[in-house]
Order: structure tokens, then sequence, then C-alpha cells
């Protein structure tokens, strides 16, 4: 039996949360990426039960942050932010673009933790035990700036994040003044979780190389189905994450693409469905609208040819209802407005029934 202090409240591990059960609750908000759910649930529950057992100092276990490796859209953001508040726990979310070497324009790292401790009302113990997520990590990947010569954003930004991820005490200036003066204070990034996300867009052509170079099997138009599963620590170092920023990062989770099947339920399934936001748009001014479910069909379709992630299904959504919510406010007795397949494939007017 063990438990966490999280904020006001003391969670017991044994009787509310074990990876089954963070996975159930991820299920709730996350369609699919059903293995990358339990390497995450896995992670996140022995990386608490860490936190726990450092108090008993008989063996000292090392933290297990997690690089999570996926196109864009696929749900990375909001998996992370999802298991913060399972585990009831604060989190910060920054990208990692906006990053660079000290003593370069730009942010530097220790910005992350001083962002964080604000996050947690200056808790400093709190603090300590939250989540950081780092996004569009592939973004400083080793690259040379031509003119220059310098790696102002790539090679130099991991190398200054490496002591901040395995673990450093650091004076943080508040981010409120008080009387002319910033108050200090000094935080262990030990324990402090890591998760670092990116789309690695091009690592399939790597991955493809490395697998035919294995298989002694070269063949120019050789593909896997979900290449990106076959990721491999190798892979992410070729794409240009240094060997030490990714031995600091021993979970690797991988997030498919999504499929039609499951953008039709991102669509129509979850409590705040894009789908039911735009019915309510038409509903507050007394006009339904229904969606055949041949013209959901052809919106995942086209969200899967296009591989823009589920982010992008509200460009398309918009796209299609254009005429509609261009004509319905100057329309009287406007009872209901039917989207049917053409309006999609064909670019054709909505069906408009009246009272």
């Amino acid at each position: 039996m063990f438990c966490i202090k999280n904020g006001y409240k003391s969670i017991n591990f044994s009787n509310y949360l074990n990876p089954e059960k963070i996975k159930l609750e991820l299920d709730r908000y996350i369609i699919g990426q059903n293995e990358t759910k339990k390497i995450i649930s896995v992670a996140v529950y022995n990386h608490y039960k860490r936190l726990f057992l450092i108090k008993s100092k008989k063996i000292l276990l090392e933290k297990s942050n997690i690089i999570l490796v996926g196109p864009t859209g696929c749900g990375k953001t909001l998996m992370v932010k999802t298991l913060a508040k399972i585990v009831n726990v604060p989190i910060i979310c920054v990208d990692a673009t906006s990053f660079t070497e000290a003593g370069y324009v730009g942010d530097d790292v220790e910005s992350i933790i001083q962002k964080l401790l604000h996050e947690c009302n200056y808790n400093v113990e709190l603090t300590e035990k939250s989540i950081i997520y780092i996004d569009e990590i592939d973004k400083i990947s080793k690259k040379t700036d031509f003119f220059s010569g310098k790696d102002v954003s790539g090679e130099g930004v991991q190398q200054s994040m490496l002591k901040l991820i395995e673990g450093i005490t650091l004076s943080i200036p508040s981010l409120v003044e008080k009387k002319n003066s910033q108050q200090i204070f000094n935080i262990d990034t030990t324990n402090i979780l890591f998760i670092v996300g990116g789309a690695f867009s091009g690592i399939e052509s790597i991955i493809n190389f490395r697998i035919n170079q294995e298989l002694n099997f070269i063949k120019k138009n050789f593909e896997l189905t979900d290449i990106i599963n076959y990721t491999s620590s190798e892979d992410l170092i070729n794409f240009g994450i240094i060997p030490e920023f990714l031995g600091r990062l021993p979970i690797i989770a991988k997030f498919k693409e999504l499929s039609e099947s499951e953008y039709i339920y991102i669509l129509i399934k979850p409590r705040n469905s894009l789908i039911k936001q735009f019915c309510y748009l038409f509903l507050v001014e007394g006009v339904n609208i229904k969606f055949t479910f041949n013209a959901i069909k052809e919106i995942a379709r086209i969200a899967v040819k296009r591989k823009i992630g589920a982010r992008g299904l509200k460009s398309i959504l918009e796209f299609v209802l254009l005429k509609a919510m261009f004509i319905f406010p100057s329309k009287n007795n406007l009872k209901l407005i039917l989207i049917y397949k053409d309006v999609i494939v064909l670019n054709k007017t909505p069906l408009f029934i009246y009272k």
C-alpha cells in the first residue's frame, strides 16, 4: 500500500490507481492507441510508486521519462493532459521550438521550471512531483545553421536539457515581484516526470531503411503497415536526437495514425464531439441539423487521405457547413438541415426542410 500527496489530497494507489484503472480513464477521452495507453499507464504508475519507495532508501530507483512518437493530431498532448487529471497533479505543456541555447534570444530551459512553479502556486513540494510535457521535440533535432555554423535551437538545447531531465537543483525566481524583490525557490527536478513528444516527420524512411538493412532485403518500395510502431532508439538518433538526451527518456510510446473508424468515433461519440458542437450552433437558433452516416464516413475518409489528424476534422466540417451556415440565418420557418454524402463529395447545397 502506498500513496502520494497531490495538492490537498492523498491518493492511495492500492485502492484508487493501478495501470488498468489509468488505462480505463484514458479510454474515456482518447480514441484508439490501446498499446500506447498500456505503456504510458504502466510508466506513470511506476513513476509515482517510485516517489513513495524513495523514502525507504533500500534501492535507488531511476526515473523513467517518456518520449511520444507519432503523427500530428493523433492525441499525444491530450493523452498527457488527461494523465495529469487522472493522477491529480499539475502539468505544464511547453513548445520545444521556443527554447534556445543559453546566450541567444529566446527562452532558456530553466524557464520551464519557473512556469511549473507558478502553475503550482509556488508550492515547492507539489512542483517537484508534477509533470512537464515538452512538445515538438523533433524540431530541436541536430542541425547546423549554414551561415553561422551554430546550432542554437537543436543539439545545444538538447544538451542544456540533460541535467534538467535527469535531476538538478535550481534556484528559481518567482514570476511575481513582491516589494521590488523576487523570492527565490530551490527546486529539485529529480522527481518531476518529463514527457516529450513530436511528430518526427520523415522518420518513416529512416525506419524503413534500417529494417531493410537488418533483413538484408534492399528493395526501394518495401513498406510496412503502421511503420511508426517499429521505431527504435537507433532511428531517433539518426533523426537527430542525441544519444545522451534519448538515454534519459527510456520509454518510447508510439502513436499510430488514426483509422477511418476512429475518426468516425471521434466525430460522433465523445461528449463534446465536433458534430455535437456544430449541431448546438444551429440549435440555438431553433434549427436542427443532421448528418447521414455516409456523410460522416466521407468526412472521416477525407481526414485519412489528407493525414491531418483529429485537429483537422474541424476545418473539414467548417468547409462542409459553410453554405448551410451562410444561408440558414436568413431563412424563416426552417426546421431541419440535412447533410448527405453529395454535400461533401460534390459540394452540393444541403437539403433544407421547412416547418
